[in-house]
């Protein structure tokens, strides 16, 4: 039998495994969306991290780099995000984890906005829980296509085929366990991606003689692809191989930078924040989901996807193939079934967490909001499973056009949260003034300007401008509307104060 496959398959037992095990462990909602806030610093960490990057990580930023060097995006994504997400740690995970527990033990997103300004109405959290699902039904489409990307081009199966065998697998586990067989399995995962990358990376260095080779010989096939500030084109259809295309200019930076505002409206990595056991282990949890799961796999996707322009022989008709291409190459097929294992942990990791972040959506904020006020645990622990499996055939749909590309995908989903929810939860922890009509306010903007700003043909990534104007929109209706009440103040204040 096929090396790889058994590889695959035992890998894919121990996942199933762990979703059993947890399915024993889940009684409550809160179990199932949250874990009962019991996640240590390790798991919270390395589980922030693999739902963070998904297959966009071993597939979308090494076929960026492949196409383009340090050109283009990758290298100014990759500076964005390790920005981004140390300030997030920094700043935002404490607060969120305090804040969450005081205001009525939220345990959702949309049930934080709603417990934080006293909406009675009910807006707020509607308006949070519908923009959680559009974007969400893109970002897990983009891991279905990794995933149909990583058995077409590993098992040479037909698309379509694979496509369907991969949201089975992501599905059953996350069905099962929820929130605890997430975060345990994602565990696994973040650390096996990062190994992967790392060993990867330092294997083809070592193997071409260091970075200086790897540099020489890159710029030997144009210069472009060493110049971080310089456009490369490829298009192997067209004939079109690493040509220059001039200076990437500072709409192409600021939009590559931008990446980095996401990190603070992303529902499923500030459910992380939310979940561990205390904020006192968030310091030691950043160190840890920054140097080990952030920097190495980050910068290891691009040194990996620029070996592959100096490997191969024959050009690569689809880039985001060249880790999957590239392990198969210089590794035996038993290690190299190991490290493709860890392209199904990264799509794994962060499909399982945005379908449950979604399904918990339509649990907690919908079905029970509205439907059954008196539902009880049990009963909304299966519909958050019943809407995993709803949710996952819609994104299967939207996936299914085999021409999809992972990154794009990605950067639209990205783009959507970070503007739509990224202001709000700033505001909302770090400004005493913000009211419940200024996050409405900046919610609906930022998420009506992400669907709109591409019919503009502006070059600029719409993170820019959603985020902007969503942050305008907040403090312009906070400050003209009827201000915060005493009870909101005084609880901003207790927060605050918490060392």
């Amino acid at each position: 039998m096929n090396p790889t496959l058994i590889t695959f398959i035992g890998y894919l037992a121990v996942m199933i495994t762990i979703g059993i095990i947890t399915y024993r462990m889940t009684h409550t909602l809160s179990d199932y969306v949250l874990g009962g806030r019991k996640l240590n610093s390790w798991v919270t960490a390395f589980s922030a991290s693999a739902s963070d990057f998904s297959g966009w990580l071993l597939i979308g930023l090494p076929g960026a780099a492949y196409a383009a060097g340090l050109g283009t995006w990758s290298l100014w994504i990759a500076v964005g995000l390790a920005i981004g997400a140390m300030i997030n740690w920094q700043y935002v995970a404490k607060r969120l984890r305090i804040y969450t527990e005081y205001s009525n033990d939220s345990i959702t997103l949309p049930q934080f906005f709603e417990n934080r300004y006293r909406d009675t109405s009910h807006l707020l959290r509607v308006i949070s829980a519908l923009f959680i699902l559009a974007f969400f039904l893109f970002y897990t489409a983009s891991g279905l296509v990794a995933g149909a990307k990583l058995f077409q081009g590993t098992f040479d199966v037909d698309y379509h085929f694979a496509l369907t065998i991969g949201a089975i697998i992501i599905v059953a586990y996350t069905f099962l366990g929820g929130f605890l067989a997430v975060s345990y399995t994602d565990m696994i995962q973040g650390a096996l991606m990062s190994a992967a990358l790392l060993f990867t990376a330092i294997y083809g260095l070592v193997q071409i003689g260091g970075f200086g080779e790897l540099f020489n010989q890159l710029g030997s096939i144009n210069t472009s692809l060493i110049d971080g500030f310089a456009d490369t084109a490829y298009n192997e259809g067209e004939g079109i191989l690493w040509e220059s295309a001039g200076a990437i200019g500072i709409v192409g930076i600021i939009s590559a930078l931008a990446w980095g505002l996401g990190y603070f409206g992303q529902p499923h990595i500030l459910a992380r924040f939310m979940a561990i056991r205390s904020h006192k282990e968030v310091r030691k949890a950043r160190w840890i989901s920054v140097s080990l799961g952030l920097v190495i796999p980050l910068y290891g996707a691009l040194i990996v996807g620029m070996l592959g322009i100096i490997t191969f022989d024959q050009p690569l008709g689809d880039p985001e193939q060249v880790f999957i291409q590239l392990v198969q190459v210089i590794y035996n097929p038993w290690v190299a079934g190991f490290l493709l294992a860890a392209v199904l942990a990264a799509i794994m990791s962060t499909v399982d967490s945005q379908l449950l972040v979604s399904s918990s959506a339509l649990s907690e904020d919908f079905y029970r909001r509205y439907f059954r006020k008196q539902a009880k645990d049990k009963e909304l622990v299966w519909v958050g499973r019943i809407s995993v499996l709803v949710i996952a055939i819609i994104a299967l749909m939207i996936a299914w056009n085999e021409s999809s590309s992972v990154l794009d995908l990605v950067s639209y989903a990205w783009a959507g949260f970070g503007a739509t929810f990224g202001p709000a939860i700033l505001f909302s922890l770090f400004w005493r003034k913000t009211s419940r009509n200024g996050v409405v306010a900046g919610i609906l903007v930022g998420g009506i300007t992400i669907f709109l700003w591409p019919l503009t043909g502006s070059a600029l990534y719409e993170m820019v401008p959603g985020f902007l104007l969503s942050s305008i929109a907040i403090v312009v209706f906070s400050l003209v509307g009827q201000g915060v009440s005493d009870e909101i103040k005084a609880e901003y204040d207790k927060v605050a104060g918490v060392k």
